[in-house]
Order: structure tokens, then C-alpha cells, then sequence
């Protein structure tokens, strides 16, 4: 990683005991190569410190008519156990209920109870036995001593298989640097890329949005701002948090449907033939009763771009659970590495913004421009698969960055008229021949649209 992003702006800005700025420079980089290897224009897509830094923190910088976004429930967050510490996540209703049901618990002083008559295994297990979400704060060396923590640092950053069976990888690169290429063959001059507005380079893709809470919809967000055609579907059974919804979905349109019945199935298939790029967001195996595994897609559509993220990755005894960024840093040791003084004991600590959110987001937007850039070249697309513990497994190989943090500037607001109310947001973390990026349109009503592309 090099010491300075590409405006020799302040490498460290964060503080804290990992190279978190390193993580999101390199994340936005790895985008910013695959959209320069897209275009054939080294060099036109950049980023810099300031946009990284506000960009990564997009929900904590937006206001919604004036209000902040609401944060974190009342039961998420850590709690004491028999002989530690927890981290629960209880955002969306179904998983507070989960919750609850494990703990046997009506109120949050029975779950506060429950815990401290529990292990933090014991609780970690019950909770996650019923679909509900938490993980034990475990040391870096517990972490890496179970089979969950080993699996989760194979493989590359981005693992990419092609239709013929070939697999290729993507690691973080530099700021200014190429990809991170290892086992896949793109032609080193690809030819130039001449979309009619330079600044949308993917105006003539389409992307299928099956992604939830951050990552993804971060992911599809940045193709949203660079011109693709994003249409998001959620479950009626389980709508997205309103506050979080805001946050990732300008510039694109929102459906809402029930993937499971005769007549959205045939409108998922009509949409399926005509997509360019499919991005999935769920845990593994959620969504292939509906015909949408990487495998399937790309077996019925060779020239198909897949991209799938989760949180634990493909492979290991927690591969088809569900997790989020916080839960992902108490299970690794980051929440551990962060953790100081409290009212006279010790607390687990977090990283200073969701980066393993957001940085899985982009590699997941860049996973998806390279495909994009290999299917213009050899007429075949691919799957890209990345997982937030691989991410954090990422992070945790960093050289630490010894350098004393620096003030960066504030963020360059920008404001747009919604059905919301007016927003304060901050753009994305790209500049394209030095002129930052922005979003087109402002999120949409949640599921105003229908099963179809415009």
C-alpha cells in the first residue's frame, strides 16, 4: 500500500490500532482500477482522502429533512456475559424477536439477566441456533484458533470463477495502481470504452439489486452514481430499515415483491434475461429456492455478471449464517483489538465507521466493472464472490500505520430534493478527471417501482 493516495492528501486520519484508512483507500482504489481497466483510460477514476473518508461514514454525515439517521436499536451493541462479552444485533424486528425467543427474554433487563447466566459461547450458540444475531468477543488468537476463523482468511480478497470453471482473484491495490490481478486473463490494452457521457461509463448496464443493509446496497449505489440502470427488490415479509434505505439508494429504483410466487417468478426470469449484472447480498443459500445461485445464473447465462457477498464467506461452520459488520468484528478479535477503560473495568471497542461494510462494497463494485471489462473482451461474464470476514481478515493483514493522524477537511456537502425531504449527503469517493462524482437521482419511495427495467 503506498503511503499517500493519489492527491498526497493525509494517510491517516482514524487513529486506532489497524490501518483502517488503508482498508478504505485501498477498497476505493481497487474500484477506481476496475472502472480505468473499463474505460481504457488509466488514470481517469481517482480518489482521495477527504472522499474515502466522508464516503465511509455516508450514513453518519446524511440528514434526512434536518434529522439525523437513527442508529444502532436499543438492544444491538455489547453485553456483559458469565465470563465476557457479547455483541448483539438487534436492528430489524425479526431479529430482536429471535433474540428474545433464545434468551427467553420479554424485556431488555431479562436479556441484560439472561446474558450474565450465560458464557458468551453459550450465548453465542443459542442465539444463533434460532436465526438471531451475536458473536462472542473473542481474542485475535481465539478467533483464529476456531474453524470459522481459519476458513475465513483463505482464498483471495475477491474470488472470481469464470463459466469455464477457471478461477482468478482480486486483492486491494494501491491508490493510483492497476488491479490486483492473479489468474485472470484480461488483455493488458483493452479497448477504450466510449460511453456518451465519460462520467457514466455503465449507462448501458443493467443491474439486478437482491442486496440489504450496507454492503451491498453500497456496492449498487456506485454503480447507480457511474450511469448503470439499478433495480432493487425486497420482500414485502421484511422491509429494509427506512434510514437505511436512504442512505444507499440514490440513483436507483425499488421494487418490493415475493420472489416465490408463479407470476414474480416469471417477471424475475423476464428481468434475469435481460440483466447485464446480478448482485446478491444475502447468506449463502438464501435466495437459490429461487433459481438465483451464482452457479445456476451463470450456467443459463454464460455471458452474465454475478456477484455475491455474505458475511462469513463460502466456506467454514458458519458459511450459512447470518452476520453483520459489528458482529464480524467481535467474532475476529477487531472488537477485542479496540477495547479500552470503562467505569473502572474493560469494554470491547469498534472501528471508528462500518468499514468492513463499505469496503466490501466496493471491492464488490470493482469485482463487478472487471467482469464487465473481461465479458467486452472475451464475450463470457463471471461470478465474484467477497464476504465481510474475508474483508476483515484483509484488514487484519495490513501493516500497521504508525503515522500520527491528521485533521482532514470537512466533508463537501451536497443537498437534493426527495419524496424524504430535503438531503444533506456526501458524494461518492471518486473523482473522474478530477472532477468528483455524483449521484444522479435521489432514492426513490420504497417500492415504488414494478418487476420490470424502465
Amino acid at each position: 500500500m503506498s503511503r499517500y493516495p493519489d492527491d498526497g492528501g493525509p494517510r491517516r486520519w482514524w487513529a486506532g490500532p489497524l490501518d483502517v484508512e488503508g482498508l478504505a483507500l485501498g477498497a476505493v482504489s481497487t474500484a477506481a482500477a476496475a472502472l480505468n481497466l473499463y474505460a481504457g483510460s488509466p488514470g481517469r477514476f481517482t480518489t482521495t482522502s477527504q472522499l474515502t473518508a466522508a464516503a465511509f461514514d455516508s450514513s453518519g454525515l446524511l440528514r434526512i429533512a434536518g434529522r439525523k439517521l437513527q442508529g444502532f436499536a436499543p438492544l444491538s451493541g455489547f453485553r456483559r456475559t458469565q465470563d465476557g462479552w457479547i455483541r448483539l444485533h438487534a436492528n430489524y424486528p425479526h431479529h430482536e424477536k429471535r433474540l428474545r425467543q433464545a434468551l427467553g427474554a420479554g424485556s431488555p433487563e431479562d436479556v441484560e439477566a439472561a446474558l450474565l447466566e450465560m458464557t458468551s459461547l453459550e450465548a453465542e450458540a443459542a442465539i444463533q441456533g434460532l436465526g438471531g444475531i451475536a458473536a462472542a468477543v473473542r481474542t485475535r488468537s481465539g478467533w483464529l484458533a476456531t474453524g470459522m476463523g481459519q476458513a475465513a482468511g483463505s482464498g483471495p480478497w475477491i474470488s472470481v470463477t469464470f463459466p469455464d470453471g477457471q478461477h482468478a482473484g482480486l486483492g486491494l491495490s494501491k491508490p493510483g495502481a492497476g488491479l490486483e490481478l492473479t489468474g485472470m486473463d484480461i488483455p493488458p490494452a483493452p479497448a477504450p470504452h466510449h460511453a456518451t457521457d465519460p462520467a457514466r461509463p455503465l449507462a448501458d448496464v443493467r443491474v439486478l439489486d437482491l442486496t440489504r443493509v450496507i454492503a451491498g446496497p453500497v456496492a449498487t449505489r456506485l454503480l447507480g452514481a457511474l450511469g448503470a440502470k439499478v433495480l432493487r427488490i425486497d420482500p414485502p415479509a421484511m422491509p429494509e430499515l427506512p434510514d437505511q434505505f436512504v442512505d444507499t439508494c440514490f440513483g436507483k429504483r425499488s421494487a418490493e415483491a415475493d420472489l416465490g410466487t408463479p407470476e414474480n417468478q416469471r417477471r424475475l426470469q423476464q428481468l434475469l434475461a435481460d440483466a447485464d449484472v446480478v448482485v446478491s447480498g444475502y447468506r449463502r443459500g438464501a435466495l437459490d429456492r429461487f433459481g438465483l445461485h451464482a452457479g445456476a445464473l451463470l450456467a443459463s447465462r454464460p455471458d452474465l455478471v454475478v456477484v455475491t457477498l455474505d458475511s462469513w464467506g463460502g466456506a467454514g461452520p458458519w458459511s450459512a449464517r447470518r452476520g453483520f459488520d459489528s458482529v464480524v468484528q467481535a467474532a475476529s478479535g477487531i472488537a477485542y483489538l479496540y477495547g479500552k477503560g470503562h467505569d473502572g473495568g474493560w469494554r470491547p471497542g469498534a472501528l471508528p465507521v462500518q468499514a468492513l461494510d463499505h469496503a466490501t462494497g466496493y471491492g464488490a463494485a470493482a469485482a463487478a466493472v472487471a467482469l464487465l471489462a473481461v465479458r467486452r473482451q472475451t464475450g463470457l461474464g463471471g461470478a465474484g464472490r467477497l464476504s465481510l470476514a474475508r474483508t476483515a481478515e484483509e484488514l487484519m493483514s495490513l501493516p500497521q500505520n504508525l503515522e500520527e493522524a491528521a485533521e482532514l477537511p470537512g466533508p463537501e456537502y451536497r443537498t437534493m430534493p426527495s419524496s424524504f425531504g430535503e438531503l444533506r449527503y456526501v458524494r461518492p469517493p471518486l473523482l473522474i478527471d478530477g472532477h468528483p462524482l455524483d449521484y444522479r437521482n435521489p432514492p426513490p419511495p420504497y417500492g415504488s417501482s414494478g418487476l420490470a427495467w424502465a
